[in-house]
């Protein structure tokens, strides 16, 4: 008898392991160490024919914008945030990148609270004194941080250390994915650490229906002034909400 071709007795088949490929449409699972963004905030659009620069909504209605420069003691921001919660109100927080590099859990604290999120460069240096590529970096990197933490970049920009943006900052913020520049109208001048009653009524002169007020995280006087400020604008009839909200009632 003839014996079949090949090996005698013949060995084990081997199988060589099909590789796995990711379906269309999907990567490979991220990393651990990879940060794990929440839901992005869906914002409402806003009107047309706003202007580059924004100092203040409509003066016809009842709502004001708070808005807080995001860096500092992240124990008094939240201080803020939830005094804010306790008087039905909504703010804008414009963020310091480098704070939320420090302090990424904020980021989810503010949107969770129902208030709004944006930029305030990466490390809050003179960006309007800034040669064009370190002031585009400024703003880009803060938008990074955001867009890694939140799934978006939030909708406004804020210049540090400037109430008014250049246009060259103006035209790079836009670059960056902000439309619009925040401005403000209101100065509390909170920064100077002049005391919450000084706080208080430097806010409640100054403010009126359509103001966007400009405030700062890490000040223990503005932790103090705001039940007053809030109570203050309740009295008047007015209503703290977000910046977008202002601009879209």
């Amino acid at each position: 008898m003839a014996r079949a071709a090949g090996p005698w007795p013949p060995g084990p088949r081997r199988v060589r392991p099909r590789r796995r490929r990711p379906r269309r449409g999907h990567g490979w699972p991220a990393p651990a160490s990879a940060p794990t963004p929440g839901p992005p905030l869906l914002l409402p659009g806003l009107p047309p024919g706003l202007p580059a620069q924004i100092e203040n909504g409509p003066r016809r209605g009842r709502a004001v914008a708070l808005t807080f420069h995001g860096r500092g003691d992240p124990k008094s921001a939240t201080a803020v945030l939830a005094e804010a919660e306790r008087a039905g109100a909504r703010v804008t927080v414009l963020a310091v990148g480098d704070w939320l590099d420090a302090e990424p859990q904020m980021a989810r604290r503010v949107l969770d609270g129902g208030h709004e999120l944006g930029n305030h460069t990466m490390r809050h240096l003179a960006v309007c004194s800034m040669p064009e590529k370190a002031a585009y970096a400024e703003i880009a990197e803060c938008a990074e941080r955001l867009r890694r933490l939140t799934g978006g970049v939030g909708r406004w920009f804020r210049p540090s250390r400037a109430r008014r943006a250049t246009d060259q900052v103006v035209r790079l913020a836009r670059k960056a994915g902000y439309p619009h520049v925040l401005s403000y109208d209101v100065d509390s001048l909170d920064f100077t650490d002049p005391g919450a009653e000084v706080v208080r009524r430097t806010v409640l002169n100054a403010v009126r229906p359509g103001s966007v007020v400009s405030l700062h995280f890490g000040h223990a006087g503005t932790v103090a002034a705001m039940p007053a400020i809030l109570d203050g604008l309740h009295r008047r009839g007015l209503r703290a909400v977000t910046t977008t909200e202002l601009l879209t009632r």
